[in-house]
C-alpha cells in the first residue's frame, strides 16, 4: 500500500471557505475546484482548470499536500508520493 511520507509538512488547518484560487483571483482567471496547500494555508485552482495553479504552488514551493476545498470533500492528496488519503484528526 503506498502512504505518504511527507504528513509532517501538514501545518495549516483547512479554512471553511475561500473567496477562490488566490492566483486566478490575480490574474482575471477562473477555476474549476480549489485546493488549499497544508504546508501554509494557499489556496489555488485544481488541474482541471487552466492555470493548474495548486499543482504549479506544490512544483515551485515544494509544498507536498493539498485538500479539497470543494463542499463534502475531505481527502487530501501528496503530489510527491502520488497519494490520495483522507488526514485524521488527533484526540
Amino acid at each position: 500500500m503506498v502512504a505518504c511520507t511527507h504528513l509532517e509538512q501538514v501545518l495549516v488547518d483547512k479554512p471553511e471557505q475561500a473567496a477562490g484560487c488566490e492566483d486566478c483571483l490575480a490574474i482575471g482567471g477562473w477555476w474549476v475546484h480549489l485546493r488549499v496547500c497544508r504546508s501554509c494555508g494557499h489556496v489555488a485552482c485544481c488541474d482541471s482548470s487552466p492555470n493548474r495553479h495548486a499543482s504549479a504552488h506544490a512544483r515551485e514551493e515544494e509544498h507536498p499536500i493539498v485538500t479539497s476545498m470543494e463542499a463534502g470533500e475531505d481527502w487530501s492528496y501528496c503530489y510527491v508520493d502520488d497519494v490520495a488519503f483522507v488526514l485524521q484528526r488527533e484526540a
